[in-house]
């Protein structure tokens, strides 16, 4: 625990340069992990309003790493790369930098950190310091602190809002673009808040790529408090009718004394399940874990969470790189959930007949933050899209594949969106199918007919 506390302090003090240098200044990063990957790295910490309506008012910072072309010879521009949440920060995307650099060789890229995220100004600056006591994630009693803090300054809170964040990103794109062509990568959540971007503050753009493209806004069906449904009927899709008749007898025997449960974390092998769905290389071995499970055979669950722990490792490593949990709560519960008023009996009435379940619908309930209103933007679509590329998986348990065929279709009336379907791909692409999700890219960005479908060769490791 020492060795860790002084490698927190050193890694914040490495960082403590940026400060000096003022406004919108790029420098050397302090750090180049993995070196090859980040030679030559710029950071820098934008100064922006805490709200853009009122820029004369409090200010926030908002940090941002350029990545340069291999070959500045080479170079034809730059891409934005917004990740995922809300509350993750670019460096989220770091494990999947050499799939990034395969699909963009001659560009910039350039990843910033939303508000309330990694090195930009969080909800809960105290609480959420890199060296406080959970460091950027808040220890146990950190968390009355912050949401004290939060309710101490109602005003300030509602400005870490989707709209606000959307005219941080629209204000970095015009300060920072450099010579050369400029496109947007969003994933996820990214893809929402690119969305309203191009409704708030559209830049000019010379593509988009949505990746995990989120539901329309206006359909409360796929809504996070609806998030059980969909990953029930991914692993359900998974496990195909045999295999789910087996898990289903499984879960009927509800034996306290099966020597599996002990291996299963908090004793939810619904919950444990639904979360394998979302890496391909463990969820296609569901129908073995339950095969051995219903033999009371546990060791083939158990290796598969170790490698889902090693996986979290790898997508962690970074002391920031864990999401803002106040700012995912906000956002999520303010403006993804349609039902308020949503209860304990309520979640659990429709998670009852569900083989696979998700913990963001409890996450929902008597949210203890104090929620801001839905703005005027929420629910309507940009009246003109750039050129578009819309990549996203059949077996997609996080963001519903039938939500973004809906969500292309509304798309595509304001400009020209074309569209790649992985086959059983799953969540975040360019990590669990890079192969498809490079193909894809190029084509687009050269111009190209994108394919239709694609199929990973292999599972991604």
């Amino acid at each position: 625990m020492r060795l860790l506390a002084v490698a927190l302090l050193l890694s914040t003090g490495a960082w403590l340069p940026l400060a000096a240098h003022g406004k919108d200044v790029p420098v050397a990063c302090p750090d180049a992990y993995p070196a090859e990957a980040f030679v030559g790295s710029e950071c820098l910490l934008a100064q922006l309003p805490l709200r853009h309506e009122t820029p004369e008012g409090a200010g926030i910072e908002v940090f941002v790493r350029r990545v340069p072309a291999p070959e500045t010879a080479n170079r034809r521009g730059e891409v934005w790369l917004i990740p995922g949440g809300p509350g993750e920060p670019g460096v989220a995307l770091h494990p999947m930098i050499a799939t990034f650099r395969a699909a963009f060789p001659d560009h910039d890229l350039v990843l910033p950190d939303h508000r309330g995220t990694g090195r930009s100004t969080r909800l809960c600056p105290v609480q959420e310091a890199l060296d406080s006591a959970g460091g950027v994630a808040l220890a146990d009693d950190e968390w009355g602190p912050c949401i004290g803090a939060l309710y101490a300054d109602p005003s300030r809170t509602a400005a870490f809002s989707i709209t606000q964040a959307a005219q941080d990103l629209s204000t970095l794109i015009a300060r920072q673009r450099r010579a050369g062509d400029v496109h947007v990568y969003a994933v996820s959540y990214g893809t929402q808040l690119a969305l309203r971007m191009l409704q708030v503050a559209p830049q000019p753009l010379d593509g988009l790529v949505l990746d995990g493209l989120v539901p329309p806004e206006s359909a409360a069906h796929w809504d996070l408090g609806h998030r059980t449904a969909l990953v029930d009927a991914v692993g359900r899709d998974v496990l195909g009718p045999d295999a789910t008749k087996t898990y289903a007898a499984l879960l009927s025997r509800n034996d306290p004394d099966a020597a599996w449960r002990a291996h299963v974390p908090g004793g939810d092998l619904r919950r444990t399940l639904g979360t394998l769905l979302n890496f391909p290389t463990l969820r296609d071995r569901l129908p073995a874990i339950i095969d051995a499970l219903a033999h009371d055979d546990a060791a083939p669950l158990q290796s598969a969470l170790v490698e889902l722990r090693d996986i979290h490792a790898r997508l962690v490593a970074d002391p920031v790189a864990p999401p803002s949990l106040p700012l995912v709560m906000l956002v999520s519960a303010s403006e993804n959930n349609g039902r308020r008023d949503l209860d304990q009996a309520t979640v659990d009435a429709e998670a009852r007949d569900a083989l696979f379940t998700s913990a963001i619908p409890g996450f929902l309930v008597n949210t203890s933050l104090p929620l801001y209103a839905r703005d005027a933007f929420f629910g309507h679509t940009p009246a003109r899209m750039p050129r578009t590329l819309v990549v996203h998986g059949t077996l997609d348990p996080n963001t519903s594949y039938a939500g973004a065929l809906a969500h292309v279709d509304l798309l595509a009336k304001a400009g020209d969106v074309q569209m790649t379907t992985v086959e059983r791909g799953a969540h975040l692409l360019p990590f669990v199918a890079p192969t498809c999700f490079v193909a894809s890219t190029t084509a687009f960005l050269e111009g190209h007919a994108v394919p239709e479908r694609c199929s990973e060769p292999a599972a991604a490791p």
